[in-house]
């Protein structure tokens, strides 16, 4: 059987069972690269409900999933021509939902990271956080903690300032830790006090 008759005898098939979706995949991209445009409508048609499933299971956001399967179809569209109808088709669908999902995620996240101010921007954390000037703020804290006894100043610092645990501080100063909860909340009520003047 030549290929024109082989042609002719796929496009009737196709004809003949085209509300019924008999035709795989890799058929209906061989007839939509020979022209076929209803073999063409007909596996976008086809392919994308599987492509929203693969999707839906790695986005949460609806909006996204609807964004990527456009991006997906795009790419059938443009790379069709390179595939080939003698190899299986989900393989290489399945590495285009792939790249098109990979390209959303490296756009979103690139774009996120622009948006916000990064500690390891020594531009901005120098200009703004350790820039004293800039800081009367800073200076305003240091005074009100210098009115703390040293004790209470010491406990608040640990807690409220480097980061340890009640529970760490407690044990570290030999204290318990309601007393050190109570110790810290008076102080941080004082210098709340100051501060408001």
């Amino acid at each position: 059987m030549n290929v024109e008759s082989q042609k002719t005898k796929q496009k009737a098939n196709f004809a003949n069972n085209a509300g019924e979706g008999v035709l795989q995949w890799e058929e209906l991209a061989k007839l939509s690269q020979d022209g076929d445009k209803r073999a063409y409508s007909q596996l976008l048609t086809n392919i994308m409900p599987y492509i929203k499933v693969r999707l839906s299971s790695s986005f949460a956001n609806p909006d996204w999933v609807e964004e990527v399967v456009q991006d997906v179809l795009i790419s059938v569209h443009k790379s069709l021509s390179s595939f080939s109808p003698d190899r299986p088709f989900k393989p290489w669908l399945n590495a285009i939902i792939y790249y098109r999902k990979a390209d959303f995620l490296r756009k979103y996240y690139k774009n996120r990271d622009a948006n916000q101010s990064s500690r390891d921007n020594a531009e901005i954390f120098g200009s703004n956080v350790t820039n004293y000037p800039l800081a009367g703020e800073l200076k305003d804290i240091e005074q009100a903690l210098a009115t703390l006894p040293p004790k209470q100043q010491e406990l608040f610092k640990m807690v409220k300032i480097e980061g340890y645990s009640v529970a760490e501080v407690a044990v570290k100063m030999n204290m318990s830790v309601t007393a050190v909860k109570v110790s810290v909340h008076r102080a941080a009520k004082k210098l709340k006090s100051i501060l408001a003047e």
